[in-house]
């Protein structure tokens, strides 16, 4: 039963709050007014009841680890701090070796998930990216291999010669288990056109996800708001998730990422407030009545608005990651990475039931 004692002024907002009560899927209009209102306190209200009702007041976080395997890239995304030309001073491609160095030395105790990105680094064959996968496989077996972005896929197509679900299937078959959810940024071509998204167009982005469905996987995915983007295209994005959802239900958890202060496209970004954070998460988990978890990154947003996040429609924290490159590569300030202690006292600070899972949503353990 809600709790929403409003008295509404705004028949539109009396109209929403009606529909998400009622189980009515939301419309694009409904969420670009979502964006446009200034009653914050009733959109994460309704945001904050939506996620009750889908998981109680559990919050869900996981023992992982970033890896970034190069930062060679061929692509030049306006926003992207992270990229290096080949031969660029700090650029660098790792062997599988160096990977499992690297990991031996940073890695702690309960890690159950391995979460690898990288550039789009033309100097290797698809091959590199197979084997590296086999390395770190076959070194920690027990370890999960969440790995490349949808747009990475894509690119491993035009290297290889194969298509998106040969490419899937030759990196199952090295250990891949699931997708990360990067490179959608906004899923509207006229906007990455203007901040030349070089890589994946919307098609092809939702493509690779559709066929890693097909195919048994179960993935993320994530919108990158805060640039030149309307609200109707943030509100468009949503609505091509949820319908790709309807198709395969196989999108674990949505991601909204904020643009970051010294990305490259700082010039024509507005940085995202913490007003405009919350509205997100909110919209987000309003919009995607059919995806289970919405995320508070707090790698983008901090540990303290991730923790009001939590009443604002989000059920998950992400994890220790340990050293993040890619958001303080354009200016994060926020931590590299949390404890499980750390992440543990941020959900239960914020009154919520800290449950730490694996990969795919199993519940390992429950902090009451």
């Amino acid at each position: 039963m809600s709790t929403l004692v409003t008295p509404f002024t705004d028949k539109r907002m009396a109209e929403i709050v009606e529909k998400v009560q009622n189980g009515v899927r939301l419309s694009v209009e409904d969420g670009v007014y979502l964006y446009e209102t200034d009653d914050l306190l009733t959109l994460g209200q309704l945001a904050n009841e939506a996620n009750l009702r889908k998981n109680g007041k559990k919050v869900y976080f996981i023992e992982n680890m970033s890896l970034y395997f190069t930062n060679v890239c061929e692509a030049r995304c306006a926003f992207c701090n992270f990229r290096k030309d080949q031969g660029e001073e700090g650029s660098y491609t790792l062997s599988g070796q160096e990977m499992i160095d690297y990991v031996e030395e940073h890695i702690h105790p309960g890690v159950r998930e391995f979460h690898i990105v990288g550039g789009h680094n033309n100097h290797v064959p698809f091959q590199y990216y197979v084997d590296s996968l086999r390395a770190l496989n076959e070194k920690y077996p027990d370890v999960t291999l969440k790995a490349y972005t949808a747009a990475e896929i894509d690119f491993f197509t035009r290297i290889s010669g194969l298509s998106i679900k040969e490419v899937l299937q030759e990196l199952q078959k090295a250990g891949l288990k699931s997708l990360t959810g990067g490179g959608a940024e906004i899923l509207s071509d006229e906007y990455r056109k203007k901040m030349r998204v070089d890589k994946a167009n919307v098609d092809r982005y939702l493509e690779v996800h559709r066929t890693a469905h097909n195919l048994g996987m179960r993935t993320h995915t994530t919108m990158l708001y805060g640039s030149i983007e309307s609200y109707e295209d943030r509100v468009n994005h949503m609505v091509q998730i949820r319908e790709l959802q309807d198709e395969t239900n196989g999108f674990m958890v949505f991601i909204p990422l904020s643009m970051q202060p010294k990305s490259k496209s700082a010039s024509i970004m507005r940085r995202n407030s913490a007003y405009e954070d919350l509205k997100t998460i909110a919209i987000s988990r309003l919009m995607l009545d059919n995806i289970d978890h919405v995320k508070a990154y707090f790698i983008n947003i901090g540990p303290q608005l991730t923790q009001v996040a939590l009443s604002f429609g989000a059920s998950d924290v992400h994890g220790t990651i340990v050293r993040e490159k890619i958001s303080h590569a354009a200016g994060a300030l926020t931590p590299e990475g949390l404890t499980r202690k750390e992440l543990i006292w941020l959900v239960k600070g914020a009154g919520r039931i800290p449950v730490e899972r694996d990969t795919f949503y199993n519940e390992i353990q429950v902090y009451e």
